[in-house]
């Protein structure tokens, strides 16, 4: 095992892709020459060569259509977006297009393209800058979702999804470019769909994903600390499809289930997994799921209110002693 950066673990997993098949090749705004905008695609234009690593205009949803286009003629891109909220721009080829194109065409194309890039808030940068679209995407039949917390499951999970012969929304975030983790030396994938139980636990079940997570632990460990509660953590890491048989055997064992996502409440990836889970497992639950999200209005750009907006581990502890009855 050796340490490296998430955005290394990016880099790392498209570079060994692409040297394993010529027909992947990355495209997006400063990929190549800057060596992408958080620096997730270092040194691949000089190893590539500008015919697979391809700096584009501010044209969304032109490279996004040429990408579609390319992945029906035999290639196998990689579609960097800048951050995902610059996708809306492009979202017709996503929507309309590559999650379409297999049944429409009555199973004569696949598309094997990966749509990667930063979700989600980091910092100030106002409303438009600042969206979670995970549960927008999973929503679309034909799309999988992949949203990673830390740079194994990114490296694991990005080779998956490069190689699967549907389209994957791969979603990152600006925030854990710059985040440590273990990775090992020799080559490996994670299966696509499958949750991974972070930390194992007997008296709640809090499930979560992405940089957000991050929290939960947190709150774990200080009600461990402070309270000798034993949290169990799962990360749910493919949004769509989701494992659902992850979580509904860990509610069946702890009783408690508390949802943490970094998403406006209305109709997200947590209400999906409330709903399955009182249809699933609802005698065995001892208290209502409690979820977890973000306040119901655009992100704020004043720092105080986006920590008012913004969920922490205080609001999981909150959560967890209410489903405890404590």
């Amino acid at each position: 095992m050796r340490t490296i950066q998430f955005r290394e673990a990016i880099a790392e997993a498209m570079s060994e892709e692409m040297r394993a098949d010529e027909s992947i090749y990355l495209m997006g705004e400063e990929v190549a020459e800057y060596n992408g905008a958080y620096k997730a695609s270092k040194g691949m234009l000089d190893e590539f060569g500008d015919r697979r690593v391809i700096d584009t205009p501010i044209s969304e949803l032109g490279f996004a259509g040429i990408g579609v286009g390319s992945a029906m003629n035999g290639n196998r891109p990689i579609i960097e977006f800048m951050t995902f909220n610059f996708s809306l721009v492009g979202i017709d080829q996503i929507i309309n297009n590559a999650a379409k194109m297999r049944q429409m065409s009555g199973g004569q194309f696949n598309i094997p393209i990966v749509f990667r890039g930063p979700t989600a808030s980091a910092g100030q940068l106002g409303a438009t800058h600042s969206q979670a679209f995970e549960s927008w995407f999973a929503n679309t039949p034909g799309l999988k979702v992949i949203v990673p917390s830390n740079p194994y499951d990114a490296k694991g999970l990005l080779k998956s999804a490069i190689r699967d012969n549907d389209p994957v929304i791969f979603m990152e975030s600006e925030q854990m470019y710059g985040d440590k983790g273990e990775v090992p030396e020799d080559e490996y994938t994670i299966p696509i769909g499958v949750a991974d139980i972070k930390r194992e636990g007997t008296d709640v079940t809090i499930v979560s994903f992405g940089k957000i997570i991050k929290e939960a632990y947190k709150a774990a460990d200080k009600l461990q600390e402070e309270h000798d509660i034993s949290c169990e953590v799962i990360d749910i890491r493919t949004v769509r499809p989701l494992d659902y048989d992850a979580i509904i055997k860990s509610v069946k064992k702890t009783n408690r289930l508390v949802i943490l996502e970094e998403a406006w409440p209305f109709g997200n990836v947590s209400t999906e997994i409330t709903y399955r889970v009182q249809d699933e497992a609802f005698d065995y639950l001892d208290a209502p799921i409690i979820k977890i999200n973000t306040a119901d209005t655009p992100t704020p750009y004043s720092p105080g209110l986006l920590k008012e907006w913004l969920p922490n581990s205080e609001d999981v502890i909150k959560a967890v002693k209410k489903v405890l009855y404590i």
